[in-house]
């Protein structure tokens, strides 16, 4: 794997280097926080698990909350030990945390749906914090790696993270070395709000029309920390008769179409 100099190639941002515990500084109780990820991949997890267990051995359960604002569900590692820990107030758009449920359904959360797909567009419109001003307060990213302009290229996940990066005041980048770089993988396009947004210009299907790389305001980046973690993906349930019985079905529908010449044998 590269190195964590190899991968940040914004030398100038080498000197925001930190260790997760250095970061805990910048959370305080009561701030709007954006992080990447998208069911659970590509979010952020040496920060958050930090910070965790910051507040464990503090004992500061219910001292230090955190508005969440994420693009889908993250790793349970991250949110429902947050959840445990009391340090969420409010989480939009959609989770799938035990823990984190349960409190919702107590009313210790409170949490807001949202389509996955409008969520980025409302964050941008400043809907969720309206009252602040729009933005959000921090935004902890999961990334490969920075390029020589300072822009920030996602790990395995996209979500609302180009949006978080956009709204937020200040950025913490993780760099995931422990994870092959995803570098090229992507294909970003921020595009403009309603009423005023543009027709994207998409006529091809291996047609690119965005960077592999998000747009980043390298000033906003506070602090870089290293990351080996993998993602912590939740186990898929085990097949039935039911489920196997439809399985068939598709695949012989699929092997009756190529047959009649209707699909290639591809």
């Amino acid at each position: 794997m590269s190195t964590l100099e190899e991968r940040v190639r914004c030398k100038e941002l080498l000197s925001k280097v930190k260790t997760p515990e250095e970061c805990i500084e910048f959370f305080k109780d009561g701030m709007d926080v954006g992080m990447s990820g998208f069911t659970p991949v590509g979010y952020p997890k040496v920060v958050p698990i930090a910070l965790c267990d910051h507040v464990e051995k503090n004992n500061l359960q219910g001292k230090l909350r955190l508005n969440l604002f994420i693009g889908a569900s993250i790793g349970a590692e991250v949110e429902d030990r947050m959840a445990t820990l009391d340090m969420i107030d409010r989480r939009w758009p959609y989770q799938t945390g035990k823990n984190l449920g349960k409190a919702i359904n107590k009313g210790q959360i409170r949490m807001g749906d949202k389509h996955l797909s409008m969520f980025p567009q409302d964050l941008k419109y400043g809907f969720y914090t309206k009252e602040k001003g729009g933005g959000l307060d921090m935004a902890v990213i999961e990334a490969s790696a920075i390029t020589e302009e300072g822009n920030i290229i996602l790990s395995g996940a996209v979500g609302a993270a180009p949006e978080i990066i956009d709204v937020a005041d200040k950025i913490i980048v993780e760099i995931n070395t422990g994870l092959p770089s995803f570098e090229g993988m992507h294909d970003i396009l921020l595009t403009d709000l309603p009423p005023f947004r543009k027709i994207l210009p998409v006529t091809d299907l291996r047609q690119r029309i965005g960077t592999p790389w998000v747009p980043t305001d390298k000033s906003k980046i506070v602090a870089i920390v290293e990351s080996k973690l993998p993602d912590n993906g939740r186990a898929l349930r085990g097949t039935d008769d039911v489920a196997q019985a439809i399985a068939d079905n598709i695949v012989d529908f699929f092997q009756s179409e190529v047959k009649a010449g209707r699909l290639p044998k591809n």
